[in-house]
């Protein structure tokens, strides 16, 4: 049994030293500048909810990627936001509020749900515009909201599920 437990420790000692061997003949000192240089870069900037939602780039724009998206995609995305949120006329409030006719609707304005005092204070109008920002990044776009959700990374996606939210209401606004 000790020549065992001997012949073990002796292998882990033989190999931890011919790795501190290896990396002393081998030492390779890093550069004090990257290889691959990158010209004219630049960084983004920290935006509020009420500038991000003037700029286009933070979310892309919405209207363009409409002509690439249909509301049957957008109902099958919708089957991630039917945890939390109905989308039929009577369909009433779960964990998050209903979102029967959400579009075109004062942001935090249904009197039966109890929102998060940022969702109140936000009180913008749900444009496609601003649905599209809000879908990329729920706490970044309203800071403070009791959202959970990360987002929708997919431009095309969230596309679908703002037609087909924008189906299922009384009054769907026009698209340009």
């Amino acid at each position: 049994m000790n020549k065992i437990l001997v012949s073990i420790v002796f292998a882990i000692i033989l190999i931890l030293g011919i790795n501190k061997i290896a990396d002393s003949i081998f030492f390779v000192e890093k550069p004090e500048q990257s290889a691959y240089q990158v010209a004219n870069v630049t960084t983004a900037d920290n935006t509020t909810p009420s500038e991000a939602s003037s700029e286009k780039s933070e979310a892309g724009n919405i209207i363009e990627l409409f002509a690439s998206a249909s509301a049957v995609d957008g109902e099958k995305v919708f089957k991630k936001c039917a945890a939390c949120h109905s989308i039929t006329k009577d369909g009433g409030n779960k964990i998050g509020p209903a979102l029967w006719g959400i579009l075109g609707r004062k942001a935090g304005s249904l009197s039966d749900y109890k929102y998060s005092k940022a969702m109140v204070s936000y009180g913008k109008q749900w444009s496609f515009e601003e649905m599209n920002g809000f879908l990329t990044k729920p706490k970044k776009w309203v800071k403070g909201t009791k959202m959970s959700y990360a987002g929708l990374k997919n431009a095309k996606d969230r596309a679908a599920l703002i037609l087909y939210m924008n189906e299922n209401t009384d009054n769907p606004l026009p698209i340009n």
